[in-house]
């Protein structure tokens, strides 16, 4: 596909003209009601330079996010940032389509504190299959903060307008982090086969031979479908550690192994555990274990 073939979307007003929709109220920032979209919701790849958080119903058809697809379901809550592309397939049926999207513009956040946490939404980078499902309660609760969002953006602009809007979408996303991490802990079963098929991966790969790559939260993540911040929130929350410790720990035991059981040289170790640069891997060895390699060769029993 061409770079020619992307819609680009930089401003709010670019995405309301795009989908036939009023001219937003706030330049910065516009609720949507998904019922009034009109056509084909997406007949084209968009890259949008916006933040979008949406509650979308009624869908049927699919949705691509990279190679991955939408799977829409009843309240079923999707986050877009800046630079995403999307793509839907040409048979998508929007015509019973329900729901709301929030877009807002990253300029509104610029100068708030908002700007830098909203960075850490896990939520905002992964892939869209790993969308959030929210209860009909929780529903309600992002319901009645849209409700004061609209609400603002209807008032004339003043000193205050920004700021107020800045701190209902901090409630927002604040409820909607909330949901995600609760998601965690409801869906346990699925968690659970995830986090056992990622360690017979890892205990699969170092039972290989010498002369394979270091192995990489990208690589783990792309076996398992899903992206390298769910597979690390994921395994955070079910184990305490992010993907990348659970590499340096597999690692660090697989290095240790070899030291004590092989003739191997330090640097000959680092170049069967996949390290370009020995130095590389004694620095990891030492913050991991207190020693470098050559120390603990030594030091052991």
């Amino acid at each position: 596909m061409k770079a020619s073939d992307f819609h680009v979307l930089h401003t709010v007003t670019d995405y309301t003209r795009y989908y036939g929709l009023p001219a937003p109220a706030h330049p910065l920032l516009t609720l949507i009601d998904l019922a009034q979209i009109t056509g084909q919701v997406i007949p084209a790849p968009i890259v949008a330079q916006l933040y979008t958080v949406a509650l979308k119903r009624g869908l049927k058809g699919t949705v691509y996010y990279g190679r991955q697809t939408y799977d829409f379901h009843e309240g079923l809550l999707t986050f877009l940032a800046p630079g995403q592309v999307v793509l839907a397939d040409p048979s998508l049926d929007i015509s019973e389509m329900t729901g709301w999207a929030l877009v807002f513009h990253p300029d509104l956040l610029r100068k708030y504190p908002l700007g830098q946490k909203i960075r850490t939404y896990g939520f905002f980078s992964y892939q869209v299959h790993e969308a959030l499902h929210v209860s009909a309660a929780e529903e309600c609760l992002l319901e009645h903060v849209l409700g004061s969002i609209r609400h603002e953006t209807e008032q004339p602009l003043d000193v205050f307008s920004q700021d107020l809007l800045v701190a209902q979408l901090g409630v927002l996303l604040g409820y909607a982090n909330r949901f995600y991490h609760r998601q965690f802990l409801t869906r346990r079963l699925a968690e659970h086969d995830l986090l056992s098929r990622f360690e017979a991966r890892l205990t699969a790969h170092f039972a290989q031979g010498a002369n394979h790559p270091l192995p990489t939260v990208q690589q783990f993540a792309d076996e398992l479908h899903v992206s390298p911040a769910y597979l690390s929130d994921l395994l955070r929350a079910l184990t305490g550690q992010t993907a990348q410790q659970h590499l340096h720990h597999a690692l660090i035991e697989k290095a240790k192994l070899l030291l004590l059981s092989t003739s191997l040289t330090v640097n000959e170790t680092a170049f069967r555990l996949g390290f370009e640069y020995p130095h590389y891997f004694t620095r990891l060895f030492k913050r991991k274990t207190g020693l470098t390699p050559a120390a603990f060769r030594v030091s052991a029993p």
